[in-house]
């Protein structure tokens, strides 16, 4: 199916906003899980409710297989989710959620650089403008952070997440090619198959992840939202070139505070309102940026 240029790319920009608001509140859950069971298993078990989820609508509607080279990305992009997601949720248990988000904003201006390197995308001033602005703002963030002492564990936690942060860049960057050959619901299809294969066959190792029977609702809930949250990606990624949409990740923050105070009852700090609103403001300098329509894309239904 052909998926006709974005004469509106706010458009898409809110989507993805949207779309990481879901994944935020995922997030949330996620960290439930694994404070009670370890993210490992969190990670595996969630790739078993959500492959055969996805699978029914995938193989009712789809029209043909995946090209050769669709099934690359699915392939490259699932197998790194099992370090990526796994370095992430594990910094999560002992970093709190909005600091652990401001530390992965590294990752939209990596994908910046990236977009324009490897996709050729023009890296206009306003998204230049607006990313080193919201970056400000995570500086200001981490700065206040930094003022608690959290111990040993969140030293590691954190580097973790960067390390998470630096994959996910790439990822950004994979997600706005594979969108040109794959639709919403194949992406995420093999995204979690191809990730769950990876994280049982890590556990051929490292021994079998128990079973989070104290938290189904958690588990439950961290799956949907994964699910809605990566095809509201992919959707919004296949209308807009990844160098705009990348911004869209500052809004995390915002929405990892809300969550974090809402569950897990972690109060924002002074520094991290005012790093939010240097946040907002640079979302919303990029979200302005005037795209000119492009050539079509390809994509399957």
């Amino acid at each position: 199916m052909t998926t006709p240029p974005a004469r509106h790319p706010l458009i898409a920009f809110l989507g993805a906003v949207l779309a990481i608001g879901f994944l935020s509140a995922m997030d949330a859950a996620m960290k439930t899980v694994s404070l009670a069971y370890g993210a490992f298993a969190a990670l595996a078990w969630r790739t078993v409710i959500a492959t055969p989820l996805l699978a029914l609508p995938y193989f009712l509607w789809r029209k043909a297989p995946p090209s050769r080279r669709a099934m690359r990305f699915h392939l490259v992009r699932g197998l790194m989710m099992v370090p990526m997601s796994f370095a992430f949720f594990y910094g999560l248990t002992y970093v709190p959620m909005a600091q652990a988000i401001a530390l992965a904003f590294i990752a939209p201006l990596l994908a910046l650089l990236l977009a324009g390197l490897f996709l050729g995308e023009r890296v206009g001033r306003a998204i230049v403008t607006g990313s080193l602005l919201a970056f400000g703002g995570v500086l200001v963030i981490f700065f206040g952070q930094a003022q608690a002492d959290l111990g040993r564990d969140a030293l590691v936690g954190s580097f973790a997440i960067l390390g998470s942060a630096l994959l996910y860049s790439v990822n950004i960057v994979l997600m706005r090619e594979q969108s040109r050959t794959a639709g919403p619901v194949e992406v995420a299809f093999y995204y979690f198959a191809v990730s769950g294969l990876g994280f049982w066959l890590v556990a051929l190792f490292v021994g079998a992840p128990p079973l989070p029977r104290g938290e189904p609702v958690a588990m439950l809930l961290a799956t949907l939202l994964a699910v809605v949250g990566m095809m509201g990606l992919a959707w919004a990624y296949a209308r807009a070139e990844a160098s705009y949409l990348s911004t869209t990740e500052y809004s995390g923050f915002v929405w990892g505070a809300l969550f974090g105070f809402l569950v897990f009852g972690e109060v924002p700090s002074g520094w991290t309102l005012v790093g939010a609103g240097f946040i907002v403001a640079g979302s919303w300098i990029a979200a302005r940026r005037r795209v000119e329509p492009g050539p079509s894309l390809e994509a399957s239904p």
